[in-house]
């Protein structure tokens, strides 16, 4: 199993980098309920014979452990490359993808991204059929939406619903917060993970991430915008660069007074805990007790406005934190170093 290895595919595929407008097409007429049944049935149908013979098993054999688990994958490139979850594959010792009336390959993770809980793995195969990215753009509350996976190891799945709400947040699960989660209805059951879920001409707007157990119809993907971005940092760099400052924090509301007085846009700032010997936040000066209000001349009301912010580009980049310390707002010079994932 190869991790964190920057392999030599050559270019990127130019579709991970498209934005255009997918919005889903309305449905056709029809002659009545039976009309609109049939054209519903006619796009559920079609989107999973496009889509289902891109979609593999995944079996998964963890490290250090006499523990088996599963899930599901669906292939990008007609070359091998497939996306999952990462919460599916990390800490695999052995990983093995199977196609519908097809064979099992052995698959190697090229890289995993646990903050958006997306990975790409490869394996040995050519002239697979290749799902294609949509964009998660144009989506509307209320349009199609189709999951196919694996639940159960009940090999291809297709379960339909509607995308139900836009924009949420999860938390992945080493406690970061995903953006732009898209909520759908169409049932998802453990195995689901890292299948597609499809619009109604069958490109693929999210990756299937999670459920929220003893809920009936909330399940959740990540969007395909952001998967097309994880993916291409994957096959680049095998990793997804973010920055960091080296402290620990809490979040903490403000008082009235503290706001008005320091006219501050939020009610509640990120206080440093604790600090990493020798990490950025250190050597900017900052001391435990300092309130964060703000990071890059962007108000700071929360941990997750940090891990927002702080993004690839501002590794190394010199700039300014925002801190209340008792009485004071101070601006720190500080430069944001690249979190390692050892």
């Amino acid at each position: 199993m190869r991790y964190g290895q920057e392999p030599d595919l050559g270019r990127i595929p130019e579709f991970l980098l498209d934005r255009g407008d997918h919005r889903a097409p309305a449905a056709p007429p029809g002659d009545g309920d039976d009309g609109l049944l049939d054209a519903y049935s006619r796009a559920v149908a079609g989107a999973a014979e496009r889509v289902g013979p891109a979609v593999a098993h995944l079996a998964v054999e963890q490290r250090g452990q006499a523990r088996h688990g599963s899930g599901s994958a669906f292939a990008f490139t007609p070359d091998g490359l497939l996306v999952t979850n990462s919460h599916v594959v990390h800490g695999a010792r052995a990983v093995r993808a199977s196609f519908a009336d097809g064979p099992t390959y052995d698959a190697d993770v090229i890289g995993e991204d646990p903050d958006t809980d997306i990975a790409v793995i490869r394996i040995g195969a050519a002239g697979l059929p290749a799902a294609t990215f949509g964009s998660s753009r144009g989506l509307r509350v209320g349009q199609l939406a189709i999951a196919i996976g694996n639940p159960y190891g009940f090999q291809h799945t297709v379960t339909a619903g509607v995308v139900s709400a836009l924009g949420r947040s999860l938390r992945a699960e080493n406690g970061r917060l995903i953006e732009d989660v898209v909520q759908t209805d169409a049932a998802l059951n453990p195995g689901n993970s890292g299948g597609p879920l499809v619009d109604s001409r069958g490109e693929v707007i999210g990756v299937n991430t999670a459920i929220i157990p003893m809920a009936q119809g909330i399940c959740f993907a990540t969007a395909i915008d952001t998967a097309k971005w994880v993916v291409t940092q994957l096959l680049q760099h095998g990793r997804v660069r973010r920055g960091y400052l080296g402290f620990a924090g809490a979040n903490v509301p403000l008082g009235r007074r503290t706001v008005r007085y320091h006219t501050l846009p939020n009610e509640r700032a990120v206080r440093v805990e604790s600090l990493e010997p020798g990490g950025p936040a250190e050597r900017a000066g900052l001391e435990a007790g300092d309130l964060i209000v703000g990071y890059d001349g962007a108000p700071v009301g929360g941990i997750d406005d940090l891990h927002r912010l702080l993004t690839a580009e501002r590794i190394g980049t010199s700039t300014t934190v925002a801190v209340l310390r008792r009485s004071r707002r101070l601006e720190l010079p500080i430069a944001a170093a690249e979190r390692s994932r050892g």
